[in-house]
C-alpha cells in the first residue's frame, strides 16, 4: 500500500535584500567623497591668489591664506570629523555631522567674506613700499574664493548626511574598543589552590 506523498512544505520567502546596509554604504561613500572634494577645493584655493593690485610700481598680490586661514582650518577641522565617524557610534554620529556642518557653513562664510577683502593687499603694498598707510592700487578679485566656498558648502552637505544617515553607517569592529577588565581571580582557598593560581599566571590575592 503506497503511502500518500506528504504535501512539501513551502520554503519561507527569501527576505529583501540588504538594502539599508547597501544603502548606508553608499551614503557613506557620498559622504566621504563630498569630505575629499571639500577639502581639497578649499586647501588648493586658500594657497592661490585671492586679490592683487599695485604698490606704486610694484605688484603686489596676497593668498587666501594670508587674507584669512578660517577656511583652511575649518576644512581640517572637517576632515578629522569624518575620519571620526569610524570610532563613534549612535548620537555620536549626529554630533560629528553637526560639527562638519558647521566647519563647511563656517569656510564657505569665511571664503565670501575674503573674496572683496583689501586689508591683507593695502598690508602688503605697505611692506613692500616700507610706508605705513599705503594703500594698494588697481585692485582686482580672483576667483579662487568662490571655489573655497564652493568646497565649504561640499563639507556641509556631507555634514547633514552624517547627521542624517550616519547612524546605519558600519563602525569600526569590537577589536578597536576599548579592552574590558578581566575579572579578578577568586581568593585560593588552600595552598595547593594558591600555587595553581599562580602557575596560572593569576594574582590570589585579588579580590
Amino acid at each position: 500500500m503506497s503511502v500518500p506523498d506528504q504535501p512539501r512544505a513551502e520554503a519561507a520567502p527569501a527576505g529583501p535584500p540588504a538594502a539599508p546596509a547597501k544603502a548606508g554604504r553608499r551614503t557613506l561613500g557620498l559622504m566621504l567623497l563630498l569630505t575629499l572634494l571639500g577639502v581639497v577645493l578649499v586647501l588648493t584655493a586658500a594657497g592661490r591668489v585671492w586679490s592683487e593690485g599695485r604698490a606704486g610700481t610694484l605688484e603686489v598680490s596676497v593668498t587666501g591664506s594670508r587674507i584669512s586661514e578660517l577656511p583652511g582650518g575649518l576644512a581640517l577641522v572637517a576632515l578629522a570629523a569624518a575620519l571620526a565617524v569610524f570610532a563613534v557610534r549612535g548620537a555620536g554620529r549626529i554630533a560629528v555631522g553637526v560639527l562638519t556642518l558647521l566647519a563647511g557653513l563656517g569656510a564657505a562664510a569665511a571664503a565670501a567674506a575674503g573674496a572683496g577683502d583689501t586689508v591683507a593687499l593695502d598690508s602688503e603694498a605697505a611692506a613692500r613700499l616700507a610706508l605705513s598707510g599705503t594703500a594698494a592700487t588697481a585692485v582686482g578679485h580672483t576667483g579662487w574664493p568662490w571655489v573655497a566656498l564652493a568646497g565649504g558648502l561640499l563639507l556641509a552637505l556631507a555634514g547633514l548626511l552624517t547627521a542624517r544617515y550616519g547612524r546605519g553607517w558600519p563602525a569600526m569592529g569590537s577589536r578597536y574598543d576599548a579592552p574590558t577588565r578581566k575579572a579578578p581571580a577568586k581568593a585560593a582557598e588552600s595552598p595547593s589552590d594558591l600555587w595553581k593560581a599562580l602557575d596560572r599566571g593569576e594574582d590570589p590575592t585579588a579580590l
